[in-house]
């Protein structure tokens, strides 16, 4: 088979390039649990890291192999593990790679849940300091001896704000920290974060991967970039073979067989089936998410728009730089005196619900859900206001978008 270029042509064909019996276009579903074989010699292999293959569901299947050589390859990594959501995947980089006494800086703007996962780490015993991820001097300024992690998103949901990603890159290379950067927002599509030296790099796949909002997935992928063999919680049992790969494989030991996050191979098929299609449902959502943004920003009962796309946007220079388009989702605060809720009510397009990447156009008020439990002092130091609307924009026409939104302000 000719070598292929493309982002796309490399998804979709990409089944097509692995060893399957009978030739299927798409990967089987491997629903075994358990693996047999008929010799014992060969069943230690496997236990004992000797020779390839699987030996329990809850660490591999020939299912998830498919999606995890996929995602790797579109991150251009050296190898990726999925699990059952995007926070399995988040919580197994912390709990298998920092322990009690080690220190981790976090960018200020995360994802709710991510910000209540970074609390519950604190509680066993790893220091935790958020900054503002947007500057790298800010960054460098929390350093501690103790510091051995660096975790950024690259667009923040829901304020859009973009960390400092190549500085913050050419920072943790120098000091020898991992860098872990959440490309959730962005996709493999958007962005690499490999380009900005990252060492290892999360996906929720339940949101442009899969892109129907029909199936939890996360992945994790490392670069290939980070020197494993001077990181000191490798565990010794791990410490052989090769190097590039001891901090993938102390992942999938401890967070994969040990602690059970394991994507299912049913989950793993409609994943990849609907990542075949992630470039062209994010050059369309991207393009509604824009012209939206632009609609928005000059409306008179909009107070602000947090968008990338817009020249306004603090980091927008940043984002024309780095991303091939500016993402699909955005946030706006109304004007006080307008109510969030009778303006959703209004606006018959979108769907009031909370997810991300989702074909269809879903929208919430964010202080009274997803960062209701931050409480109000948290959520303005997190740029949320009591006013803002996150929107996850999807793949409508154009026109229907605009109009709906029109029609929903113009009843508020």
């Amino acid at each position: 088979m000719i070598k292929l270029k493309g982002f796309t042509s490399n998804i979709v064909h990409h089944d097509r390039q692995l060893d399957h019996n009978d030739n299927p276009i798409h990967t089987p579903i491997y629903n075994s649990v358990p693996y047999g074989y008929k010799s014992t010699k060969d069943l230690e292999n496997v236990f004992q890291g000797k020779t390839s293959g699987h030996s329990y569901a809850r660490q591999a299947t020939p299912t998830t192999d498919s999606l995890q050589s996929m995602i790797s390859q579109t991150e251009l990594g050296i190898g990726s593990l999925v699990f059952a959501t995007g926070m399995s995947a988040l919580s197994a980089i912390f709990l298998t790679l920092l322990k009690s006494g080690d220190h981790l800086i976090a960018s200020r703007y995360l994802f709710g849940n991510s910000y209540s996962l970074i609390t519950t780490l604190e509680n066993f015993g790893i220091e935790v300091t958020l900054v503002d991820a947007t500057d790298a001097d800010n960054v460098i300024a929390a350093k501690q001896d103790n510091t051995l992690m660096v975790f950024v998103e690259t667009i923040a949901n829901p304020g859009t704000q973009i960390s400092d990603l190549v500085a913050i890159g050419n920072w943790c290379e120098q000091e020898g920290l991992v860098y872990l950067v959440d490309n959730t927002m962005t996709s493999p599509y958007l962005f690499q974060p490999i380009r900005a030296k990252a060492s290892l790099v999360m996906n929720s796949l339940s949101k442009y991967f899969c892109g129907h909002g029909t199936v939890l997935g996360g992945a994790v992928t490392d670069t290939g970039l980070f020197d494993w063999s001077n990181y000191p919680n490798i565990f010794d049992a791990y410490r052989k073979g090769d190097e590039s790969k001891w901090g993938l494989t102390q992942i999938k030991k401890k967070a994969l067989r040990d602690m059970g996050g394991t994507l299912s191979s049913d989950g793993a098929y409609q994943i990849a089936v609907g990542s075949e299609t992630m470039a062209l449902r994010m050059d369309r959502s991207c393009a509604n998410a824009l012209a939206l943004a632009q609609f928005l920003q000059s409306h008179d009962k909009i107070e602000a728009v947090y968008y990338p796309g817009l020249a306004s946007h603090p980091q927008h220079q940043k984002a024309s730089d780095w991303f091939r388009h500016y993402g699909s989702i955005l946030s706006f605060d109304l004007k006080e005196g307008y109510d969030c809720a009778q303006l959703l009510d209004a606006i018959d397009i979108t769907i009031n619900a909370t997810h991300l990447g989702d074909n269809r156009t879903l929208a919430l008020p964010m202080a009274s859900t997803i960062f209701y439990e931050m409480g109000p002092e948290n959520r303005a130091k997190s740029g949320i206001s009591e006013q803002m609307i996150r929107c996850s924009i999807g793949i409508e026409d154009t026109d229907d978008l605009l109009e709906s939104f029109k029609f929903g302000l113009d009843q508020v």
